[in-house]
């Protein structure tokens, strides 16, 4: 039977007790619904709850939460058990909460996720074997690393972790222990090129999207790709780290923090970008009609966001795209070239070995 997680925004007065009250409510008749309960969170400071039920529908849940008592949840998203317990910890009431009355939960969902991607450029001549060792024991360093400061893994490849923490203050330590591993392997790894960088956002795990942590994890994702520095944080996680520490988060060239408002421009550019990028015949006056931005406004916009062009920053999104489709060797240097927007394979070629100091096929032999 489908599991399925709701969201319920509660007033300033519900307590966790209430809370705890209204889930024994929903126990005593979730059999007449055919649903089963498996558990709950409560975040007292941002007032909301999220259950975690087996029904047959998400009309079943809606109709047992009305009659139990009335409080319909406002939204209802399916989910898959495993990854409910990646990102939140469990997907059954904690120990702590178990044989008492009311069995009173107030543990939020909210979480604070980390992207982090890396990405190899070998040099000619070099041995594949040997990147693949210098990746093997940065992977594992990091993976310590994470262990250390509590985060979970949600999904983990050779050159991407999404990792979910529910201190904000641990997924900034992990963030900086990273990058200092990173500065040291560096220098022990001096024969290939690595590009590494990490970002942190933070949300609750239903929105108004279909997956669980959708809008958190695409915007650290957009920000992961398109914003300058080595860590970039959003404006929600410098804030929750400052409001629990002494010492604020400190901005310097390696750590950026972008505002709201750059995270609403972020948003709107990667979206229009992610329809377009393929298309050779895109230009900046597009962008400018979509975004309602003057091309100078739009330039300096974009500057102040990732110190590049809009050509740059377009260019540099089909070479990330074109690295992707390159390491997992799907299609050749043509067609890759213009299925990632490129006018010609030369033109590709002279951009890729510009951008990442190689040609596409001496980059294909050395990881191949």
């Amino acid at each position: 039977m489908p599991i399925y997680m709701d969201r319920h925004n509660v007033s300033e007065t519900v307590t966790a007790e209430y809370v705890a009250h209204l889930h024994q409510e929903d126990l005593k008749i979730q059999h007449r619904f055919g649903c089963r309960g498996l558990t709950y969170w409560f975040d007292d400071n941002r007032k909301t709850a999220f259950c975690l039920i087996e029904a047959p529908d998400a009309d079943a849940i809606e109709k047992m939460h009305n009659t139990a008592h009335g409080q319909v949840p406002h939204r209802i998203i399916e989910v898959n058990a495993n990854i409910v317990e990646s990102f939140l910890g469990r997907i059954e009431d904690p120990q702590k909460a178990q044989n008492t009355e009311l069995n009173i939960i107030n543990d939020p969902a909210f979480r604070t996720i980390m992207v982090a991607e890396i990405n190899s450029l070998p040099f000619q001549g070099k041995a594949p074997g040997q990147l693949k060792t210098s990746l093997h024991k940065f992977n594992n360093a990091i993976l310590k690393t994470l262990n250390e400061y509590e985060g979970n893994r949600v999904k983990h490849t050779e050159n991407y972790f999404l990792v979910s923490f529910k201190s904000v203050s641990n997924a900034v330590r992990a963030a900086l222990a990273i990058r200092a591993l990173f500065s040291s392997f560096k220098k022990e790894a001096k024969e290939h090129e690595f590009l590494f960088k990490i970002s942190l956002n933070a949300g609750a795990p239903v929105t108004e999207k279909q997956l669980i942590f959708e809008d958190t994890i695409k915007l650290a994702q957009r920000m992961c790709t398109a914003v300058k520095g080595e860590i970039v944080v959003s404006s929600e996680v410098k804030d929750l780290y400052n409001s629990e520490n002494q010492h604020p988060l400190q901005e310097k060239k390696e750590v950026v923090v972008i505002s709201q408002t750059d995270e609403e421009f972020l948003s709107r550019l990667m979206d229009y970008i992610e329809l377009n990028w393929a298309d050779p015949n895109v230009q900046v006056e597009n962008f400018c009609k979509f975004l309602g931005y003057s091309k100078s406004r739009l330039y300096r916009r974009i500057m102040e966001l990732a110190e590049k062009s809009l050509n740059t920053f377009i260019k540099d999104y089909r070479l990330g795209q074109a690295l992707k489709l390159l390491n997992k060797s799907k299609g050749n240097i043509s067609e890759i070239a213009f299925e990632t927007g490129f006018s010609s394979p030369s033109y590709f070629s002279k951009c890729f070995q510009k951008k990442f100091g190689l040609h596409p096929s001496a980059y294909l032999n050395n990881t191949g």
